[in-house]
């Protein structure tokens, strides 16, 4: 996922990827857990998406605080 890509999003779509990365993340541990997991790589980039996201929702809700 690009930090482009998600600048261009509302704050509503940012929330909503935020969610489905948290679900991921959940089952890639559920899965971790089982012994299940064959992509061990996708929780890190399951963990840095979900921080890339939080960063944006945080810059966006400053310039909106600026803005005000």
């Amino acid at each position: 996922m690009n930090a482009q890509e998600l600048r261009d999003k509302t704050p509503d779509q940012l929330r909503e990827e935020l969610a489905n990365l948290k679900k991921e993340s959940f089952n890639l541990r559920f899965q971790q857990a089982t012994s299940q997991l064959e992509n061990t790589a996708r929780m890190k980039a399951v963990r840095r998406d979900t921080a890339r996201v939080k960063t944006i929702l945080n810059q966006k809700a400053a310039d909106a605080a600026a803005e005000a």
